[in-house]
């Protein structure tokens, strides 16, 4: 079966580049092209897509936006950011948002499609240059005494270990054969760092690993 992609950007040259890009990949079938964030919403709704590679920057809905939108009405629907900003001002409002995935447009065309397969499945992608940035720019102070789970030694030993490979982007089959233990455990361990981290999905999960150094 092959994985079915919604294109959203506000350039047409963009979607048609990267709609002819798809056309040669024998497990992707583009489902349709929207110009906005509003008109992906309705285009979501009437090809029920698996993966949205969506801009961040267009008129009347922002990606953000319609990132958030997508996943309150469409929660098993993954988004990847596509876009040209890897500062950690847009980088944190599209994970917040929901994003699986965020990924810069200099990207090598083989490394995208890796991005949407790999998402697909569940994971988290993350362009190289972002998750330097995340890395490289700490909250302020101010910010890290407000939240609720800055503290990863309210995990323990094996379920840090999961933390690590799941914000690298690996699946639970994955983290499972790393290891050595059952898919079944693995799951009630992502399941006990979102509890005790108050996060909410495993985007959150990588998000906060990165944004302390986890990985």
């Amino acid at each position: 079966m092959k994985i079915k992609v919604l294109l959203v950007d506000d350039h047409t040259v963009v979607l048609k580049g990267l709609a002819f890009f798809l056309s040669t990949q024998e497990d992707l079938a583009l489902v349709g092209e929207a110009n906005n964030g509003k008109e992906a919403l309705v285009k979501v709704g009437e090809t029920n897509p698996d993966v949205v590679l969506m801009d961040l920057y267009m008129p009347e809905m922002d990606g953000v936006e319609a990132t958030a939108c997508i996943k309150k009405e469409y929660p098993n629907v993954k988004v990847i950011v596509l876009t040209s900003f890897s500062d950690q001002a847009h980088v944190l409002p599209a994970l917040r948002a929901g994003a699986s995935g965020y990924i810069l447009k200099d990207v090598e065309p083989d490394q995208l499609v890796e991005a949407i397969r790999s998402a697909y499945k569940g994971n988290i992608q993350l362009h190289p240059d972002i998750a330097n940035t995340l890395l490289s720019q700490t909250l302020p102070v101010e910010e890290k005494e407000e939240e609720p789970f800055l503290q990863v030694g309210v995990l323990t030993a094996r379920e840090n270990e999961v933390l690590q490979l799941l914000a690298k982007g690996m699946s639970n089959k994955e983290i499972a054969s790393v290891l050595v233990i059952t898919e079944k455990t693995v799951k009630a361990h992502v399941s006990s760092i979102l509890s005790k981290l108050n996060l909410s999905d495993r985007t959150q999960a990588a998000l906060y690993a990165v944004k302390n150094g986890i990985v």
